[in-house]
């Protein structure tokens, strides 16, 4: 290689992809990998589908580009009614961008511009939860709670007050569940309170924490009881479904699994399956109604919103998953995959395991009574998944759970034809890569 790309890891040496095919990938010296984490829990139907790739060339050949303020088309208001065969959100408006980073920055100000159509301009805080990745953008990053990414650009991000995370196995409240009553609710209805509710817009979430927090799965009363705080103060709920959307915890999304109904959520990763950049804003009717009543204009864009291209790729996506059973597959794999990973327990450096669906998460200890993490300087997480990279099998990892700097874990996100033997050699490598790189 040339050695001109500005790669995001710059001292790494990376193979050269060649293709793909169902859970494998292949790089140009004939080396083959198991694809256990879907890149970033992005490849939900696996790599080479041919009716995707199919579907691209044909829209590519008509048209592939207009621009959102010009035309709409076809494929994007078929995929709009297929989306709300399956949205929690009764009949959704959807507005397309290219990818999470954009949807947040979308919903964000999608919230605030609902609140002054309203007749409340008053309302403009967004409030969140630490241990949280809400996208790269400064409104995204505002929003997160990761500190390691947030420290560099800490002087050009926005105030946005932030609540404790829903992370048993870590509780930020030192409790232990159910004895807690979910302190972590009662943190948010706290917060509202004090930035006073006429001052707060929304609530932004993710159903399950993904990387930052390694597929931690919050307390069955969480998310009915932060929807019932944000609808007695009128904030707006954001669910962050960016990584957990369009079947990676075993149904369509995420809060399904509460019977939870955002006023916004966004998707993107799984809902191109990575054929295409491609991320989802979906949102209640009567807040797109009160826009259209007030300016009657979304003060916001992006050069690919509401692109044919997105569309055809996410509708093609979307009939497959539901061609194939793939949401099934989902929760059904996922089963097994947390079946088996929960044998992990016996190393001594594993504290904890946790998922939902094909969405999993290990995290890794220095002592398992005290939950000391490792030091961040024996880059535990990424020495792990190197090792795995070394037998064939991909993963993707999170650091900085304990305390934003320190707590190492590994996260699986592989796509949902994942078999059980394929399963099965997934975690015989990573038992394997834990002992040797935390021995």
């Amino acid at each position: 290689m040339s050695g001109h790309v500005f790669h995001r890891r710059l001292q790494h040496n990376y193979p050269t992809i060649h293709r793909g095919e169902g859970v494998y990938l292949y790089d140009t010296a004939g080396r083959r990998y198991l694809d256990a984490a879907g890149g970033a829990l992005v490849a939900n139907i696996g790599h080479g589908v041919t009716e995707v790739v199919e579907a691209m060339a044909a829209q590519a050949q008509r048209v592939a580009f207009s621009h959102g303020t010009q035309f709409t088309s076809e494929p994007l208001e078929t995929y709009a009614a297929a989306l709300g065969e399956v949205s929690p959100i009764s009949d959704p408006w959807v507005y397309l961008v290219s990818g999470g980073s954009e949807a947040v920055e979308t919903a964000l100000k999608l919230a605030r511009q609902v609140c002054v159509a309203r007749g409340e301009p008053g309302r403009y805080k967004i409030i969140a939860r630490w241990s949280s990745y809400h996208g790269a953008t400064l409104g995204g990053l505002s929003a997160s709670g990761r500190a390691p990414l947030r420290r560099p650009y800490a002087p050009l991000l926005m105030d946005v007050p932030h609540i404790p995370p829903a992370y048993c196995y870590r509780c930020p409240f030192g409790q232990t569940y159910p004895l807690c009553g979910v302190a972590c609710t009662d943190a948010l209805e706290a917060e509202i309170l004090r930035q006073g509710p006429e001052t707060v817009a929304a609530f932004i979430a993710e159903p399950v924490v993904g990387a930052t927090l390694a597929a931690a799965v919050p307390p069955r009363e969480y998310w009915p009881h932060v929807q019932e705080i944000c609808n007695r103060h009128g904030v707006l709920l954001i669910a962050d479904e960016v990584m957990t959307g369009m079947g990676r915890t075993g149904r369509w999304f995420g809060v399904e699994h509460w019977r939870v109904v955002p006023d916004i959520l966004v998707t993107a990763k799984g809902a191109s399956g990575g054929y295409f950049p491609l991320g989802l804003v979906l949102v209640k009717g009567e807040l797109v109604e009160a826009i259209r009543g007030g300016s009657g204009n979304f003060i916001h864009g992006f050069t690919y919103a509401n692109g044919v291209m997105g569309a055809t790729v996410g509708l093609t996506v979307l009939r497959y998953l539901q061609a194939q059973d793939l949401i099934a597959a989902s929760a059904r794999m996922g089963d097994y995959l947390l079946h088996k990973l929960e044998s992990l327990r016996e190393l001594p450096t594993v504290g904890d395991v946790r998922g939902l669906g094909l969405m999993a998460g290990v995290e890794l200890v220095a002592d398992k009574a005290s939950k000391r993490p490792f030091g961040r300087s024996q880059r535990i997480a990424e020495r792990v998944q190197a090792a795995m990279m070394a037998q064939g099998v991909i993963i993707y990892y999170g650091t900085g759970l304990a305390n934003g700097i320190e707590g190492d874990a590994v996260l699986l996100g592989p796509p949902f034809i994942v078999t059980a033997a394929q399963i099965d050699q997934v975690v015989t490598v990573l038992r394997e890569a834990i002992a040797e790189v935390t021995a």
